[in-house]
């Protein structure tokens, strides 16, 4: 089960970096600026699907983990634990920011018609490219703390 745990945390991690990536790139080519802006809005596009896909993930590995060992978490509550419900909750907080800022952004690229004085709708697609990255290593903080704390033969 750690084996596969490690390689689902290092798939999550590449999937939330391939999301940030792309979406920089589209900022720093300056791709929202450039008539059509199909590239940049299909870039986007996958990138919140990326983000999106990453965070199911996720929470299936660290819920399963959970769920499998419920009676663990109620006889004891270790300090594995707290971190990967503190991961867990902020993980979602930055999905919950992170995931409309990449809308807003890729729709407000398919509205600019190349226009670069909107300045305002660049900022919310690189706002949600670096919070792919903050949600790559909360997830695999959840996910390492899951498989640490909730084995059945850990320590409390």
């Amino acid at each position: 089960m750690e084996k596969a745990g490690v390689f689902v945390c290092l798939m999550i991690v590449l999937v939330d970096f391939a999301a940030g990536f792309l979406v920089i790139q589209v900022h720093v080519k300056r791709l929202e600026c450039r008539q059509p802006n199909d590239e940049a809005f299909k870039l986007g596009q996958i990138a919140a699907v990326l983000l999106a896909l990453s965070h199911v993930s996720a929470n299936l590995l660290g819920g399963c983990m959970c769920i499998c060992c419920t009676e663990t978490l109620e006889n004891k509550s270790s300090g594995k634990r707290k971190f990967w419900f503190g991961c867990l909750v902020l993980s979602w907080l930055v999905v919950a920011v992170g995931f409309p800022a990449l809308v807003m952004g890729m729709l407000e690229i398919s509205k600019s018609k190349g226009l670069c004085q909107q300045v305002f709708h660049r900022h919310f697609l690189l706002v949600g490219g670096i919070l792919c990255f903050v949600h790559g290593i909360l997830s695999v903080g959840c996910c390492v703390s899951a498989i640490l704390s909730f084995e059945k033969d850990g320590d409390p």
